[in-house]
């Protein structure tokens, strides 16, 4: 049985695979781990929870001896529009601390899951079908990060045989937690602000198209790729993963379709508009299909009707 680390098991995504790598594999043998936000009720009761940074090198070694850790989730980082804003900080957590976990991965023989981004690519890259191999020149410091870790991973896989694997994530929608500091987030608060006060005013400009994923199928490329037969995978730390494309007015037009008097207006902010403007419309996806069997489960028209529905009976509970 697998002995799993997640780091920033309190964000976005890490909140959610920790529960399901629980369920998995069992409670006990997957150690959450945050910097210094609380776990809420359900992450910290069940199962093990430690307060570790991962650019705390000594920390880290601490949890992984405790738990004879054998597979790390590495989700820790700073995201795209906090890390323009903190380009040092960035460099230190996405860099330094993922350094960190492929020195620990090294020294105690543990498998690596670091998820890239879209923002790994850059205004050069081809925007619409953006392939598997291309030009990556990103222009933020989170793009920096992300190519520079991919570069890394593939280094310790090819240098000390470290098993490390990684997907390319487009913007995840979750119905649990809320992002923090991306800029793919308004796909996340216009379902928030839909269901609360059936208006929502837009910083991505109309015509900004994005690829995006829902969280059930962001859970299980995780997942589904550290399981995968390792001869099979050829390009094994930047896998593109797409689910679905659209722009503001697409997904307002579906959320429509439920909320009739749902209006958006827009404010562009120019520095995640920017952002945007330079990240690929779409993803070409084939390498992970025929590598590892990627298939999602959701498009945005059936990822609407369950964000909605959730997010609704929440509103109705006074949980939002």
């Amino acid at each position: 049985m697998k002995r799993i680390m997640v780091t920033g098991a309190v964000g976005q995504i890490g909140s959610e695979l920790t529960l399901a790598l629980r369920e998995r594999y069992g409670a006990d043998n997957v150690v959450a781990c945050g910097r210094k936000t609380a776990p809420s009720a359900e992450l910290k009761d069940s199962g093990p929870f430690e307060f570790a940074d991962c650019t705390d090198m000594e920390k880290m070694t601490e949890v992984v001896k405790k738990y004879k850790i054998d597979t790390i989730h590495h989700l820790a980082a700073i995201l795209s529009a906090v890390a323009e804003a903190k380009p040092q900080l960035a460099w230190n957590v996405n860099i330094n601390g993922l350094y960190n976990v492929l020195e620990l991965a090294r020294e105690h023989k543990c498998a690596v899951f670091t998820p890239s981004s879209i923002g790994a690519f850059g205004p050069s890259t081809p925007l619409d079908d953006t392939p598997q191999d291309t030009v990556q020149r990103p222009n933020t410091m989170y793009g920096v990060t992300k190519v520079a870790g991919e570069l890394l991973c593939d280094y310790y896989f090819k240098r000390y045989g470290v098993d490390t694997r990684g997907v390319r994530y487009p913007g995840i929608i979750s119905n649990v937690t809320l992002p923090g500091g991306g800029t793919t987030d308004y796909a996340v608060a216009i379902y928030y602000e839909a269901i609360k006060n059936k208006k929502f005013t837009c910083y991505l400009d109309r015509g900004t198209f994005l690829d995006m994923m829902y969280m059930p199928d962001a859970i299980n490329a995780a997942m589904d790729l550290m399981e995968a037969d390792g001869s099979k995978l050829k390009h094994r730390n930047a896998f593109n993963v797409s689910a679905m494309s659209f722009d503001p007015e697409g997904i307002a037009a579906v959320i429509r379709k439920h909320i009739p008097e749902f209006s958006m207006d827009y404010d562009v902010d120019p520095v995640r508009q920017g952002i945007a403007e330079t990240w690929p419309n779409n993803m070409d996806d084939s390498a992970a299909r025929e590598e590892w069997g990627w298939k999602p489960e959701f498009d945005l028209e059936k990822m609407s009707e369950d964000m909605l529905k959730v997010l609704g009976e929440k509103h109705a509970k006074g949980e939002l």
